[in-house]
Parts: C-alpha cells; sequence; structure tokens
C-alpha cells in the first residue's frame, strides 16, 4: 500500500494541506506519445484533503495548462451557489512519495481559497484517511 504523510504546525487552523502534482491521464499520455507530441508537464498545486467534498476539484484554468478537453459536465452546489454547471476532466493526482491516484475532476473556481485543488471523497473513498489532530499529523495510503 502507498502512503505519505505530513505534518502541518498547526493542523487544526490550516487543514490537512499537501503539495500535490495535476498531470494529464495515462491515456492521454499514450496518445500524446504515440503521435510524437510533447507531454504538458505536471502543474504543482497546493491541495487541501476535503471530507466535505463529494468530487474532487481543481481551480480553473489548470485544464488549459495540460491541454485537456472535458470527459462531462456537472452540477455542483457549494456554499453559495448552487446549480453550477462545470467540466469535468480525466487527470492524473501524483502525491508525495509518487502515490498516484488516476480519476475525473471537476473545474471550478474556487475564489477565496489558499489551495487549487480539493481532494474530495472520490478520491478518499479509494484510501485510507488518518487525521492524528494532537500530533498535528495526517496520512494517506492508497
Amino acid at each position: 500500500m502507498a502512503s505519505f504523510t505530513i505534518e502541518i504546525p498547526d493542523l487544526r487552523v490550516d487543514g490537512p494541506l499537501v503539495e500535490i502534482h495535476l498531470a494529464v491521464g495515462d491515456a492521454t499520455e499514450a496518445a500524446l506519445r504515440a503521435a510524437n507530441s510533447s507531454v504538458p508537464p505536471p502543474v504543482a498545486v497546493q491541495a487541501m484533503v476535503d471530507t466535505g467534498a463529494t468530487k474532487s476539484v481543481m481551480q480553473q484554468g489548470v485544464a488549459i495548462q495540460l491541454g485537456l478537453n472535458p470527459v462531462s459536465m456537472t452540477s455542483i452546489t457549494t456554499p453559495s451557489s448552487t446549480n453550477v454547471l462545470c467540466p469535468e476532466y480525466l487527470i492524473r493526482l501524483v502525491f508525495p512519495n509518487n502515490v498516484l491516484y488516476e480519476g475525473t475532476v471537476i473545474e471550478a473556481p474556487l475564489q477565496g481559497q489558499s489551495v487549487q485543488c480539493l481532494i474530495g471523497r472520490d478520491v478518499l473513498s479509494h484510501a485510507v484517511f488518518v487525521y492524528i489532530g494532537y500530533r498535528n499529523l495526517f496520512s494517506l495510503s492508497f
């Protein structure tokens, strides 16, 4: 089981933050290589593990950086709005220790946030998430 553990100076205040890389998915990378096209480099983002998020979300603009096309559209509800139509993209999330997850994420504005990605329950459903508040540690294992 691949995993990583991160210590945050004040986990209660800052939350479970982790720098990850967002990259094109395996199928897209294979198609680009087969066509002798360059593969866009992964984009480094600050992410937060968010057990309140049903689906994982990336900041608007990341898909353009990666040259991605949406695979579907979905409607989301946020604390400040309802029925917001957002594109979904097939993407690879690269966590510390080269822990990988591939699936769809929603692209949406994360206005007023200090992060560019939310790791939601869609990803967490494939993982073990351990939050050790009194030690300011959290761990994810896949």
